[in-house]
């Protein structure tokens, strides 16, 4: 990350902004002449990326709109504006803090077809480090591979030095975010350096620890002391540690609904362009050699969902090790994370 004081300035990085924009429209998202591109930025996102990415799409030939408007809470309803133009999107790219995901407006445009990218508060920095500056072919590569490992299992276990233990069975039905889109209708898309497995939610047993990050709500980020959650059945049970802690634990109490503390997904990090986190979730999540876990079931009707970051992760796919202390192990998973970061 860049920390010299000039990242503020309109034209900060704007060569290589801009070829990161490129990568996104041609690589990431390819976009061709004639499509209709919904870029959503609130009043927190970054503008300089909302604009780079209208100005390539617009050089590619396709159709770019910018939409811009007050922040709204994570997964809160988006302005009905907006709604109506995702409707009508052939991609749908955020950039809102206040992100859409499993939103009424992200249903409604994947039903109509709409291609949804996630880059909830992509900024300058980020947008050259996890898009323009890595292999987006062989990141696919890595999720796959680490995908199909993982669905192959019937039972899957998660420890930290932090004290993370964490067991769970996987569910053999798999998870559509990891395989491939559908030949028609929309689907989502998220920022590559991500894979994951379907898990029964309700086998999830012992203790989670978060130690990297964890958002919303939005008083959290970047976490100064381990967040630690019991969990039995699939349920968090039981918050400890400090401040933090607590907080995290009055939010999701906040919401009167139980499956706001229901286990909702597993999912390992390794886009070379983060290496540490920052605060800022969308990176965070893929902190190289990290695993992330959500927490609320938004498919069971959670009006909250959370993310957390667990540093340093040993996973055990059966009796296998695959990974150990945030390094892979497994020699095919080595030999292709290996090449993502040269050297």
């Amino acid at each position: 990350m860049t920390t010299t004081g000039t990242e503020a300035t309109p034209e900060f990085a704007e060569f290589e902004l801009h070829h990161a924009a490129r990568v996104l429209l041609t690589e990431v998202r390819p976009v061709a002449p004639g499509d209709q591109v919904l870029i959503t930025a609130d009043s927190h996102s970054d503008q300089r990326v909302a604009r780079a990415t209208a100005a390539m799409a617009h050089s590619l030939g396709a159709c770019p709109t910018v939409m811009t408007y007050p922040k709204v809470a994570p997964m809160g309803p988006a302005p009905e504006l907006v709604a109506g133009a995702a409707r009508s999107a052939r991609h749908w790219i955020n950039l809102s803090v206040g992100y859409h995901l499993y939103s009424d407006a992200y249903h409604g445009a994947i039903d109509a077809g709409c291609v949804y990218l996630e880059l909830t508060g992509m900024d300058v920095d980020m947008m050259i480090r996890t898009i323009g500056k890595v292999d987006n072919a062989l990141l696919e590569e890595v999720k796959t591979l680490l995908y199909q490992r993982s669905q192959a299992a019937k039972t899957l276990r998660l420890t930290n030095p932090a004290g993370c233990d964490l067991t769970m069975a996987v569910d053999p039905a798999g998870d559509p975010f990891w395989e491939d889109p559908p030949a028609d209708g929309g689907w989502p898309q998220m920022l590559g350096g991500q894979s994951g497995c379907m898990v029964v939610r309700e086998s999830v047993c012992g203790t989670l620890v978060f130690d990297g990050a964890a958002w919303p709500p939005e008083s959290l980020g970047l976490l100064h002391q381990p967040i630690v959650l019991n969990f039995v059945d699939g349920y968090a049970t039981e918050f400890s540690g400090g401040p933090e802690a607590k907080l995290y634990e009055q939010w999701f109490r906040s919401f009167g609904h139980a499956e706001a503390f229901l286990f909702d997904h597993f999912c390992y990090g390794f886009n070379p362009g983060v290496q540490r986190p920052t605060g800022r979730i969308l990176e965070d999540e893929r902190v190289f050699g990290c695993v992330q876990i959500g927490i609320g079931a938004s498919e069971y009707g959670s009006p909250a969902h959370s993310d957390g970051v667990v540093l340093n992760p040993s996973v055990w796919l059966d009796d296998k090790q695959i990974q150990a202390d945030g390094a892979y192990v497994d020699p095919d998973i080595a030999s292709l994370t290996d090449l993502l970061i040269p050297g």
